[in-house]
């Protein structure tokens, strides 16, 4: 017979915590076998007259409990069926068994290791995101330099796009199949040796080799982009999870403000191409021994998952993963779910317009204001800036309200209104405005991504986190090429009014369609406890004193 000591403490020393499910009433355990894994009723002796079970429990006569042992009034107690130790009671009545990992289900911990793994990701995603804008926010430099065209310097950035749309279902295949710690490993790798290659392209000449440097640096990317949302859900609580995804998408956001700021300082625009080359070798310098270092960082920091689930959903989706699960049925139920759909095509259009935004942004700004292109990187700046600021309000505003569908509307919207007035501003000649107006629009636009990320994981759990925002980032390149392309042709031709009016048609057309989105969130729907029965009369205080801690503490390294 196995005894549960009240006092007993786990093994880092922090008192036992909470049980992830509760048994569902119409579960069936036989006497012999744990109803929790640390408590055992044998046969084989007598109940201790201390314990007390509601009149509907049916026991086997021969069936004994330990005096600190407590039997849920709802639970019948049968030698006929028989649950393992390690069985989840889903809501639904359903038992699914749980995962083979070293995790311990029944217990519900949040580890302090979370907060060094999201912040290496945030910085490797940074660096990654500062080498795909980093031609565009000089563009014409590295025009004269290599002796190409616009649109040849824009291609330097579509190729992230282009890249990552036949690479999507592979890695996210990848991720399910090999985990986190695999795909950072990884995406910080390549992310590394694409910057080194970069370094044997300081030849005007050799503009292909630096091109090749930035498509390993796209592949990179593909191992990056899809990652916020499944590191807030495997290693963040339940009210931490919009948050960290925040901080995990601030990382990328940070890195193409970086982009727009410090190519403008490190590389002048001069004439002399030895002297040009010396500056650009600077920063290809500077970025491959932080991408170096960022490396070695995930190496030592990152960790496939804690050992305890951080939240009930993460528990219940532990125990309904199959090994042998269609990967293809997984996808259909993706795009079987209208709301995801939608969400998908909003996201794209809104991410779609920033990428284009952030690529032609220099060429825009220059052609109202020659010669600033300093200032075009400032408000490119201001512009992340302004969206990291929104991002993570979003994010708290999220795990407090869980207003998703209203968010993400209310976001939505204001971004179009930013985009107008931006849009009406910009030729004025007063370049002030210009930073006030964009850094308003950056707010809610790039405030506006992990605002999706989130919604689709509450729409589609518990499927993937990984597939739900690689589909989502997919969408984005497909319309970021799209827009780009365009946007830059109607520039050429007609403006930078016509050109952004283009911009104002479909953000129009993601805000209405963002509205028919329906709030289906299934993740938060998991972690709410499955309410108790009403107790019987005389039976309250022996509930409330065999009642489970709801606290939950943190897991050292």
């Amino acid at each position: 017979m196995v005894s549960e000591d009240p006092n007993q403490q786990d093994h880092d020393g922090t008192p036992s915590q909470t049980s992830a499910l509760q048994e569902h009433p119409n579960l069936s355990v036989h006497p012999s076998v744990s109803i929790h894994p640390s408590v055992s009723i044998h046969p084989s002796v007598s109940a201790h007259p201390s314990v007390s079970a509601h009149p509907s429990v049916s026991a086997h006569p021969s069936v004994s409990a330990h005096p600190s042992v407590s039997i849920h009034p709802s639970v019948s107690v049968y030698p006929s069926s028989s649950a393992h130790p390690s069985t989840l009671a889903q809501p639904s009545g359903l038992i699914q068994p749980s995962s083979s990992g070293p995790e311990d289900l029944s217990v519900i911990k949040v580890s302090k290791r979370r907060w060094a793994v999201v912040l290496v990701f945030s910085c490797y995603s940074m660096c990654n995101a500062f080498q795909w804008i980093q031609y565009g926010a000089i563009n014409n430099i590295f025009m004269h330099f290599y002796g190409v065209s616009a649109f040849a310097i824009d291609w330097l950035s579509m190729c992230y796009m282009v890249t990552y749309i036949p690479l999507l279902l592979p890695v996210a295949w990848l991720l399910e199949k090999f985990g986190l710690r695999t795909i950072a490993l990884t995406g910080s790798a390549l992310n590394s040796l694409g910057a080194w290659v970069k370094l044997g392209s300081l030849q005007p000449h050799l503009f292909p080799v630096t091109m090749l440097g930035q498509v390993i640096c796209s592949v990179a990317q593909v191992f990056i982009l899809g990652m916020p949302s499944r590191i807030a859900s495997v290693w963040f609580g339940a009210n931490e999870v919009s948050t960290a995804c925040s901080i995990a998408v601030f990382g990328n956001q940070l890195g193409i403000a970086i982009g727009f700021l410090v190519p403008p300082v490190l590389v002048p625009n001069i004439k002399d191409q030895d002297k040009l080359a010396y500056h650009i070798s600077i920063m290809f310098y500077i970025i491959a021994g932080v991408a170096t270092l960022l490396f070695i960082l995930v190496i030592i920091v990152f960790k496939e998952k804690p050992k305890h689930p951080p939240s009930r959903a993460q528990s219940l989706s532990y125990a309904l993963a199959s090994t042998d699960a269609s990967y293809l049925s997984s996808i259909i139920r993706f795009f079987k779910n209208l709301n995801f759909v939608l969400l998908v095509i909003t996201y794209g259009l809104n991410a779609g317009a920033f990428y284009a935004l952030s690529t032609l942004l220099t060429r825009m700004v220059i052609s109202h204001y020659p010669g600033e292109e300093v200032n075009a990187g400032r408000i490119g700046l201001t512009i992340v800036l302004a969206g990291m600021l929104g991002a993570v309000i979003s994010g708290i505003w999220l795990d407090r309200t869980k207003t998703y569908k209203e968010t993400t509307l209310v976001v939505y919207i204001m971004t179009l209104v930013g985009m107008v007035v931006y849009t009406s501003t910009l030729n004025l000649g007063h370049l002030w405005v210009v930073f006030i107006t964009a850094g308003a629009m950056g707010f809610f636009m790039t405030g506006y991504l992990p605002l999706g990320f989130e919604f689709a994981v509450e729409l589609t759990y518990p499927e993937s986190e990984g597939m739900s925002s690689g589909l989502l980032n997919v969408s984005a390149q497909v319309f970021g090429i799209i827009f780009t392309i365009s946007q830059g042709q109607i520039i050429d031709n007609y403006g930078t009014t016509p050109g952004n009016i283009f911009l104002c048609v479909f953000l129009t057309l993601g805000a209405v369609l963002t509205a028919f989105i329906k709030a289906d969130l299934r993740r938060q729907d998991a972690n709410k406890e499955t309410p108790e029965t009403k107790p019987q009369e005389g039976e309250e205080e022996d509930r409330k004193s065999n009642k489970d801690p709801t606290t939950v503490q943190e897991e050292h390294f």
